[in-house]
């Protein structure tokens, strides 16, 4: 993006100590709804979405978050069919589900459709078309309040959720994850982040422990994501499966089996290579478990951006 005098900076922070920027030639549209406010915005990501002042995804990192979210996971399930995504109104993560052949519905439980029908028209290079595939199921809907009452089963589970912080907290709960594991198949498989370990060590660790107390393989590994500015935490959990039984070619071999392509990040040897873990965030971990409860919540304060003004746009002088 070639610089200009009207361009501006985008400003966030990671926690209460440094953060990074983004900057930007202008916005290209904008919503606000009961919930939240949504715009896209013109960076060097290409067309990048913002909720809250949080970035979240654009069209040309989409796929370090939402491949690696999804695909360690799916490609460790013999044949999933079945697959339920809570939050996720970009459509990013429903996408690469939908690459699965033997996949005959995605669920989509997002909590606000001005999200959904701005990502629709916006977004296009995230979702590539799968709003209109007819095996994605969009219910606008508590997605917290759904899983509670379904009664339904599903092979494979995304939490598409924000920070573990405010009305999103409760997601992140023992009890919460019980009914996620409740309505996975026997060989069932969720994925959810787990936040940044060099920036938010104390919620990585916690997530990572709500998780341990309700499944029995959980597998944290990590990714760089560009947008996020940092070292992301990610995890699949299971009672059956395990995605570290699968070496490289093993890999290879289900993806040229199910013709999965158009992937940009993920292959054999990223599979493997995610799920290794440097020694301090096995130090981490390591700490006396400690699960998010209604007894013992998440204590750790989010960031409100009404009292970091340089979270707010900066104009370059």
């Amino acid at each position: 993006m070639t610089s200009k005098k009207d361009d501006f900076y985008l400003l966030e922070h990671l926690n209460e100590d440094f953060g990074f920027w983004v900057r930007s030639s202008g916005r290209l549209a904008h919503a606000k709804s009961d919930f939240q406010d949504v715009e896209v915005i013109q960076t060097g990501f290409g067309k990048t979405l913002r909720i809250d002042d949080y970035f979240m995804t654009s069209d040309k990192d989409e796929f370090f978050y939402h491949e690696n979210m999804i695909h360690p996971a799916g490609i460790s399930h013999a044949a999933p069919k079945r697959a339920l995504v809570i939050g996720g109104g970009d459509g990013g993560a429903a996408e690469e589900y939908l690459k699965y052949p033997t996949i005959e519905e995605v669920v989509m439980a997002e909590i606000d459709e001005v999200v959904v029908d701005f990502c629709k028209e916006q977004l296009p290079d995230v979702h590539r078309g799968a709003f209109d595939d007819p095996r994605l199921k969009v219910l606008i809907t508590d997605g917290k309040k759904y899983v509670e009452e379904c009664q339904d089963q599903f092979d494979l589970m995304m939490l598409d959720l924000t920070d573990p912080f405010g009305p999103a907290e409760a997601l992140y709960r023992v009890d919460f994850l019980n009914h996620c594991k409740r309505i996975l198949g026997p060989d069932g498989v969720l994925s959810m982040h787990l936040g940044s370990p060099v920036t938010r060590p104390n919620v990585f660790h916690r997530v990572y422990s709500s998780l341990s107390s309700v499944f029995s393989i959980v597998r944290p590994y990590l990714v760089y994501v560009p947008l996020y500015g940092a070292i992301w935490g990610m995890a699949t959990a299971s009672d059956k499966t395990d995605p570290l039984s699968l070496d490289p070619k093993s890999v290879e071999d289900r993806l040229k089996d199910r013709a999965i392509s158009h992937l940009q990040y993920y292959n054999g040897d990223t599979h493997r290579g995610v799920f290794g873990l440097p020694n301090y965030v096995k130090s981490i971990i390591g700490q006396p478990a400690r699960p998010i409860t209604a007894e013992d919540p998440m204590d750790e304060p989010g960031l409100d951006p009404n009292n970091h003004p340089s979270l707010k746009i900066t104009k370059e002088s």
